[in-house]
């Protein structure tokens, strides 16, 4: 294993570390100072959907607490913190009204971020849609992307001086594919007709969005987050490697090639385009020029191709990793190289711009022992993947930062409060913030630049 020092020395000066968290995952103050209900507030109170009916009414009331968390990420030696923006707090209706006291809370947070050295990474959107959208449609409804460039729009207009960069959306792939295709998280939808329209707004809304606030600024810098998959054959088949090929089209090409080319997978648009309301225009909107992008990765996928002869495109059957391989407590395969892969993959299929490794961590639910948290196996994973990092740095990536996930342990959506990602504890019942050994680990590493 490298040292701290030694692993550091592997990224240059000016390379970017910072710490991620997001709104609803976070803050709590669910019905506080204007806001309204999202449809995660919903989807959490429906019997069945997010683990014991946990939900981020509370979170780890950041919202009251910001101070003291900054505070400690300044601790940390961060260069950076990338967090998201809640829409139901500056727009509680999703349009119309401006709550200003929305607003102003971000003005206290992004200003404290200022005056504590901290450079400012927000993302607009991270899953908390305002429920009212949901009554036309959601991300089903072309009218969501409209509204979704408003709220841009108002957000740089009054906050956007002191950003250092702008995301607009947070992972697609989840508020598309595990939203309304696989039912997991909210609205919790099973409807490849629903999938498809929510993924053709989405990317609109992504275009609209980034047209919005350079508008308003057009020197911030404007990227978008994307939890793209690694995905490899489950074995040296023909087969397996074709149907690998399908599932990076389905589940990565079909944000890429519309943001980066301007154009859908040819596949994708026979399997799913009748369901796509895709105007002319459109693709022009969402192909705006980039200064940046986020990659979230935290674990592989190994496919297989479905023998059902009749099963839906992409005829791909992900294989779950077995137990000979490490896994993390919420199931997932530990494979660093994956991440390096990855990145030298995208960088030779797409003309890409700068990348920041946006979302990295692992879930681990290592409990106080003696006031004190040994999460060794969490540092195991970072050093891991901060080598994959600067590996494919090393091949000629232009990877400029590295956003760890998570600061400090949250809701983690449908599993609730049982899954930990934080590199700090967070006591549910006291909110108490303990720093576990990867925070002293992850601070050893920055203080060695």
């Amino acid at each position: 294993m490298a040292s701290p020092k030694d692993l550091a020395k592997r990224f240059p000066e000016d390379f970017l570390f910072g710490v991620a968290t997001a709104a609803y995952q976070i803050e709590g103050a669910a019905a506080e100072d204007g806001r309204k209900p999202s449809i995660w507030d919903a989807f959490s109170k429906m019997p069945g959907r997010v683990y014991r009916g946990h939900s981020g009414d509370v979170a780890c009331d950041h919202y009251h607490r910001w101070e003291a968390d900054l505070d400690l990420i300044q601790s940390l030696g961060v260069d950076a913190y990338r967090f998201s923006i809640a829409w139901p707090r500056i727009l509680p209706d999703g349009r119309g009204q401006v709550n200003e006291k929305g607003l102003d809370f971000y003005d206290r947070l992004i200003d404290g971020m200022v005056a504590r050295g901290l450079k400012v990474y927000p993302t607009l959107y991270h899953w908390d849609l305002p429920l009212m959208l949901a009554g036309d449609g959601g991300w089903t409804a072309r009218s969501t992307a409209e509204a979704f460039a408003d709220y841009a729009g108002i957000v740089v207009r009054r906050l956007g001086d002191r950003m250092d960069a702008l995301a607009t959306i947070n992972e697609p792939w989840c508020i598309c594919h595990l939203s309304h295709l696989y039912g997991i998280h909210a609205p919790g939808e099973k409807s490849p007709e629903a999938f498809a329209a929510a993924l053709h707004t989405l990317n609109l809304a992504h275009g609209l969005g980034v047209k919005a606030a350079r508008s308003e600024r057009p020197d911030l810098p404007m990227g978008i987050v994307l939890n793209a998959y690694s995905i490899y054959p489950a074995s040296e088949a023909p087969e397996d490697k074709a149907a690998a090929e399908r599932a990076f089209e389905f589940h990565n090409g079909v944000y890429f090639k519309p943001l980066f080319e301007g154009a859908y997978p040819e596949e994708f648009l026979d399997a799913f385009g009748t369901s796509m309301d895709i105007r002319d225009g459109d693709l022009s909107t969402i192909n705006q020029p980039l200064d940046w992008w986020g990659l979230n990765y935290y674990t592989p996928w190994r496919v297989r191709e479905d023998g059902d002869l009749e099963a839906d495109y992409p005829q791909a059957v992900a294989v779950p990793p077995n137990g000979s391989v490490p896994q993390t407590d919420i199931g997932w395969e530990v494979y660093a190289p994956g991440l390096s892969d990855l990145l030298k993959d995208l960088h030779v299929r797409y003309a890409l711009p700068d990348c920041y490794i946006t979302e990295n961590g692992a879930c681990y639910n290592d409990e106080p022992e003696g006031g004190v948290i040994d999460d060794q196996r969490r540092i195991d994973y970072l050093e891991g993947h901060f080598g994959a990092v600067a590996d494919a740095k090393d091949a000629g990536v232009p990877v400029k930062g590295y956003f760890l996930w998570s600061l400090m342990d949250n809701f983690e959506w449908a599993e609730g409060y049982r899954m930990r990602f934080g590199i700090v504890h967070v006591d549910y019942d006291s909110l108490v913030r303990t720093p576990k050994a990867s925070a002293h680990w992850y601070r050893e590493l920055l203080a060695a630049r």
